[in-house]
């Protein structure tokens, strides 16, 4: 991989606001860096964005709201189509820029093109399959009609650890529904998300449909959009202490709200499982975007008939992993965000082993340039654990053994949180069982990745509302609404 290559690539990303069809500087004129977390080195000045600029967008998507509105299903869809087209064309510039901006081994940044692009085409698909429904009322006196409508301007605001694919898990959808969108990136990871901008203007979409607007003061800028009457939709994807404090700010204008919180996914290993198939879904649920997602497995629950066998062999696959800067040959651990999550990681890992966990590898910062953080395995991480309550978001694999059934779904529903589960059995009963109670709105039932366009991507409890992807994803961005007509025989 080149510098030149880097360079022109950076170069051909916008880095300006892109409002109203326009890409234009910040209004008040203030700017940010953006770098590279594998080298600290700046990748590119962006725009960021003030609270007027933030209305500005909002202008401008409520300006196009009603001609998008009325734009033929299938229109809309040819755009999405195209979009996912000239997607799979750029996909090794994408799939570069994400690299350089979060970190991600490249290979995996590939992988997200592919997944981010799926909603793209998922949506395009499912934007003419909006339906109603029509009948009599039971009394007969009259036909009800119930039809579907967008539900109006929508807030976007994503997150840093998949800058494309949630951006097209929400902006999809909208678009597809008949919704106009604002979109608020996130500050560490600006990059691709404008750059998709940039390649919904090449195929054609129309002037204020979406906008993006990166900035540093979010919380002054998502204040004024969401105070403002004229929106009528917010979707969230982030922590859930900040999705709780949206909430309430959405409650004054009664939004519709999606909000994709915080994990603490259980990865629950049986004595009957695949051993193989346990500890290659291990490997992709824990250390896919180097532990960097909100359903990475968090707690590894291992019945102790092969809890020995199991800690044996994930640390053997962990001590062969190679770290590094994502573009260099080979790496699969590339760089944690930044310096913060870095310190999180070591102070997870330091408590656990604190209380009596066992360190069976890495467990350590590697000096910089780059905040980079070993690939790390505890085994017997003791009950009460920091790990086992917080979201790691980081390459740490703790491992807590358990006797009985009823013990591990006690273990793996001690949390707040909700999102996902993964189970390793072989007993199709006992998996049965397990989806009737662990208390997530996900699971993978002998995998280690469950993400896919077509299925409602969302969580229970503490880790959000709403669900993105699948039939259920589209509904989410429309309203519903029932007329009454007299009985036309009467």
């Amino acid at each position: 991989m080149t510098q030149d290559r880097e360079s022109s690539l950076l170069e051909a990303v916008p880095g300006d606001l892109f409002v109203d069809g326009q890409w234009r500087a910040a209004e008040a004129g203030q700017t940010f860096e953006v770098t590279d977390p594998a080298t600290g080195a700046r990748l590119k000045t962006v725009a960021s964005a003030s609270a007027d600029d933030g209305k500005k967008a909002l202008d401008a998507a409520c300006r196009a709201f009603p001609t998008w509105a009325g734009t033929p299903a299938r229109q809309r869809a040819e755009l999405l189509r195209a979009g996912f087209e000239l997607l799979q064309q750029r996909r090794d510039d994408f799939a570069l820029l994400m690299t350089l901006e979060m970190g991600k081994p490249l290979a995996e940044s590939q992988g997200e093109v592919t997944y981010g692009g799926e909603f793209l085409r998922w949506f395009s698909e499912e934007a003419s399959r909006v339906t109603g429904r029509y009948g009599a009322n039971p009394e007969g006196t009259g036909r009800m009609i119930v039809s579907k409508h967008p539900v109006g301007p929508c807030y976007l605001i994503t997150p840093w650890n998949f800058p494309l694919a949630m951006a097209t898990r929400k902006i999809a959808p909208a678009l597809a529904a008949g919704c106009t969108v604002v979109v608020k990136p996130a500050r560490l990871t600006p990059l691709t998300t404008m750059y998709f901008a940039r390649l919904l203007q090449d195929v054609g979409l129309p002037p204020g449909v979406v906008n993006v607007i990166p900035t540093t003061n979010s919380g002054g800028v998502s204040e004024v959009i969401l105070a403002d009457p004229r929106l009528r939709k917010l979707s969230f994807t982030g922590s859930t202490e900040v999705g709780v404090h949206l909430l309430k700010q959405a409650a004054g204008g009664v939004l519709r709200t999606s909000m994709e919180l915080g994990g603490n996914a259980p990865f629950v290993v049986f004595d009957d499982a695949d051993l193989d198939q346990a500890v290659e879904g291990a490997m992709a649920a824990k250390f896919r975007n180097i532990g960097q997602a909100c359903t990475a497995a968090n707690r590894f629950i291992v019945q102790r008939a092969v809890l020995e066998q199991f800690t044996a062999r994930v640390t053997e696959r962990v001590k062969a992993m190679k770290t590094g800067r994502g573009t260099g040959q080979g790496v699969t651990i590339g760089p944690l965000i930044d310096t913060a999550a870095v310190a999180k990681a070591k102070e997870l890992t330091d408590e656990a082993v604190a209380r009596g966990a066992v360190l069976c590898a890495g467990g350590s910062a590697i000096d910089g340039p780059g905040t980079f953080f070993e690939a790390t395995v505890l085994s017997d991480v003791p009950t009460g654990s920091d790990i086992l309550r917080e979201e790691i978001f980081g390459p740490v694999l703790a491992i807590v053994p358990f006797d009985s059934e009823d013990e591990a779904v006690q273990t793996a529903n001690a949390t707040e949180y909700g999102l996902v589960s993964y189970v390793y059995t072989k007993d199709l009963a006992r998996g049965q069982r397990m989806i009737e109670r662990l208390e997530t709105g996900m699971m993978g039932l002998n995998m280690g990745v469950v993400s896919n366009a077509a299925a409602p991507f969302g969580g229970w409890k503490a880790s959000g509302l709403g669900r993105e992807g699948g039939f259920e994803g589209i509904g989410e961005y429309l309203e519903t609404k029932y007329t009454l007509t007299p009985d036309p025989w009467s």
